[in-house]
Parts: structure tokens; C-alpha cells; sequence
């Protein structure tokens, strides 16, 4: 599918609105939630599909780790939906702490557009979203490859996988969309998205 405006323009919109991005839950609500379309949140060339769809974004997500699940609509008609990101935060929260964090709308944007690329309508499997501080320094301990100022620390990472979608072709295709970090594991089962600058590995 094409995009429906330039991506590398809405990009750069995003990173501005990235800067007035804040972690804490009254700044998230702020900057985060009454983001509008008008900033540049890009999606896939939906102009086809019925009214009802392209006015709004929907996601599916399974925690693999909890078995909660979330399906609904995360924006509608310019607008993100606190709610929405309410259930999301809680089903990406760090599940060896607890603890939750908010969690970038861009984030979801990107896994929506990436879902409607690999065509699929299956729901995200996410085996880490937010991150405490506490946990990225025991996996850092514990594990190679883990980022000392890791993104899912501030809530803009995540690793997935879509059920019924290769991850080589779902890293190519994350890749295409200039949208972020994209990490590939190949001998896991799941691979690394972020909202940070474009880069792979």
C-alpha cells in the first residue's frame, strides 16, 4: 500500500512532536493524547476502505507473558483515546515489577501501519514494552545486547511478533517504513521496534 502524504515530511512533524513528548502521565495526557492528525501521524493509503475505518485506528495485542489482550479503537477522527491508551500502558507494563509507564502513541502508529503493510489482521504478540530501570540493568547484567539507555525505559519500544507473518519479512518491511530503530533476533521469536532515530541491526 502507499502512503497517503510524504513520509519523510511526517516524520520530521514527528519528531518535533517527540520533543514536547513528556513521561509523566499528566504531560503524556497533554502532548501525547490531543496529538491530532494535523501533526503528522502517518498512516497506510486507506482511502479505499469503508468511511468508518479510515476515520479511525484500531490494533490488536496479546502480552506473551500474561495472556491480557487489547482490541479496540486507540484513535478516532484526529484524536488519541485515553482510555484506550489506559488498557494499552497496563498490558505493555513491566511484568517482572508491575510497574507501568505511558506508553508513545507513535509507537502504536507504527505497529498499525506495519500491520496493515503485512497485511494481516492477527493481534501483536508483545514480549516487552516499558522497561523499569530496575529490569533493563538486570537484563544488561544478564543478557548481551541489551541498551544501557534503552528505549523501553521511556516507554517507545517494543518486542513483537504478528502470528501468521515471517519476522525476516516483517523486519523488511518495518525497515521500508523509516519509522524508527528496527532490531532482528533471528534465533528469537521476536523482533525490536522503537520510536527513536532510523537506524536497524
Amino acid at each position: 500500500m502507499q502512503n497517503v502524504v510524504d513520509t519523510k515530511e511526517l516524520l520530521l512533524s514527528n519528531n518535533m512532536a517527540a520533543e514536547e513528548y513528556h513521561a509523566d502521565r499528566r504531560g503524556f495526557l497533554k502532548h501525547g493524547l490531543l496529538f491530532t492528525a494535523a501533526l503528522g501521524f502517518w498512516t497506510p493509503d486507506i482511502a479505499q476502505a469503508a468511511p468508518s475505518v479510515a476515520k479511525g485506528r484500531t490494533i490488536k495485542l496479546l502480552n506473551a507473558h500474561t495472556g491480557e489482550k487489547f482490541q479496540g479503537e486507540y484513535w478516532y477522527d484526529g484524536k488519541y483515546d485515553s482510555g484506550a491508551f489506559g488498557e494499552i500502558k497496563a498490558l505493555m507494563r513491566d511484568f517482572r515489577t508491575g510497574e507501568k509507564f505511558p506508553i508513545d502513541p507513535r509507537l502504536m502508529d507504527i505497529m498499525y501501519v506495519l500491520q496493515h503493510r503485512a497485511d494481516s489482521t492477527n493481534a501483536y504478540r508483545i514480549f516487552s514494552g516499558y522497561r523499569s530501570p530496575k529490569t533493563n540493568a538486570k537484563l544488561r547484567r544478564l543478557t548481551k545486547g541489551v541498551a544501557r539507555n534503552s528505549l523501553h525505559m521511556q516507554g517507545q519500544a517494543a518486542d513483537i511478533s504478528l502470528p501468521g507473518t515471517r519476522l525476516s519479512h516483517l523486519r523488511k518491511t518495518a525497515i521500508s517504513l523509516h519509522a524508527g530503530g528496527v532490531g532482528y533476533y533471528p534465533n528469537s521469536s521476536f523482533m525490536h521496534i522503537d520510536t527513536g532515530r532510523v537506524r536497524s541491526w
